[in-house]
């Protein structure tokens, strides 16, 4: 492969001609970060292995997807051509994109000490020790394959930055400059804030959303900042190799059951997760709620749980009204659809670009207006 073609072009695409993260991008060969990777289709998770496609390799590794790199705390690196995860991604090369966008958020500068928070595949972790010295980066991940494996690909291009294997929602093994996670955060960790030195900036989203968190650490503990006019998506922290099971019997319910109320809803059926601020919207005021879509024999079905026991399911064509079944104590379509008329009434939603004020204890209080929420 010629990496190097690939990196130029793909630093040229994605960073501005003065950025200081140019450099950064086009020295990095990203694909041997990424020899392996789980694509999902029809029969599930399947292995693919770069060697054998060099083409479909250059496009993860430069392009503008996300490559998944575990899925259920199984690796790609040490999986089987026939292996069939289950579960959800536990580890991702995010696409490098949007790893400068976290990166420019941080307003990094030379002799900064930067904790990278989700180590994944070290791509993040390569631009910085890349950009402003190893020794000014140190690398955290849940996972110790994750951070070992990245310890020793990176050594290979000649960066060695620290890298230790922690809890990212515990104890840090330091204290720094910047904080830049490419994992969402719900609340924000105290050991986060406890590590930001005086004057220190935060960069993370908000877990089960799509909102990008920038704060300057305030002398009380707790940070300010803003929700950014921009978005972002990554997986949220957990404390061990996988996420724990999923509400299998809630959506069996929510597929199976005729609801305790059934009505015609206003608005066409969509997956709710591709309307990032609408989705993030109802995250903020319905923490909780899980997802799942399908599209079978033309028509379009939405699932929504909640741990409460809450469900809802709407189903239709593409355009025509949808059928909606709800039950438990709360209604999450109806809830779903106040905030899509909120939307269209107002012109959008109080959430990009709204204050956020952090409080020592983690918790987010965002505010635009006479708009005011909460995150715990």
């Amino acid at each position: 492969m010629d990496w190097k073609h690939h990196a130029s072009a793909l630093a040229e695409r994605i960073t501005d001609p003065d950025s200081r993260w140019r450099d950064a991008v086009a020295s990095i060969p990203r694909h041997t970060l990424i020899p392996n990777w789980w694509e999902r289709g029809p029969e599930g998770w399947t292995l693919h292995q770069g060697e054998d496609d060099p083409e479909r390799w250059a496009q993860i590794a430069y392009g503008s997807e996300s490559a998944v790199t575990s899925v259920g705390g199984h690796h790609a690196d040490y999986a089987a051509p026939g292996d069939r995860p289950t579960g959800l991604p536990t580890s991702s090369a995010t696409l490098a994109a949007l790893v400068v966008k976290m990166l420019r958020h941080g307003r990094i500068g030379d002799g900064h000490d930067v904790l990278d928070v989700g180590t994944g595949a070290g791509g993040l972790t390569a631009y910085l020790a890349h950009r402003i010295g190893s020794q000014h980066v140190t690398s955290v991940d849940v996972d110790p394959y994750l951070v070992n494996t990245a310890q020793l690909r990176l050594a290979a291009l000649g960066l060695r930055p620290e890298f230790k294997a922690v809890d990212a929602t515990g104890p840090l093994p330091g204290e720094y400059d910047r904080i830049v996670s490419t994992v969402g955060v719900r609340p924000v960790p105290v050991s986060w804030l406890g590590a930001l030195r005086p004057g220190g900036r935060l960069v993370t989203t908000i877990r089960d959303t799509a909102l990008i968190l920038t704060a300057w650490r305030t002398p009380d503990g707790g940070a300010k900042g803003i929700i950014e006019r921009d978005w972002a998506g990554f997986m949220g922290t957990r404390h061990g190799a996988n996420y724990p099971p999923g509400p299998t019997e809630l959506f069996k319910a929510a597929r199976e059951n005729d609801g305790d109320d059934v009505t015609t809803g206003r608005y066409p059926v969509a997956d709710v997760r591709n309307g990032w601020e609408t989705w993030s919207f109802l995250s903020v005021s319905v923490p909780g709620i899980e997802y799942d879509y399908e599209e079978r024999d033309g028509r379009r079905v939405a699932y929504m749980v909640h741990p409460d026991g809450s469900w809802a399911r709407a189903e239709a064509t593409r355009f025509e009204p949808p059928t909606v079944h709800q039950g438990g104590p709360q209604r999450l379509w109806s809830e779903l659809e106040s905030i899509r008329t909120r939307s269209l009434v107002e012109g959008g939603l109080p959430l990009y670009g709204c204050d956020a004020a952090v409080s020592p204890d983690g918790v987010i209080r965002l505010s635009r207006g006479r708009w005011s929420a909460e995150v715990r």
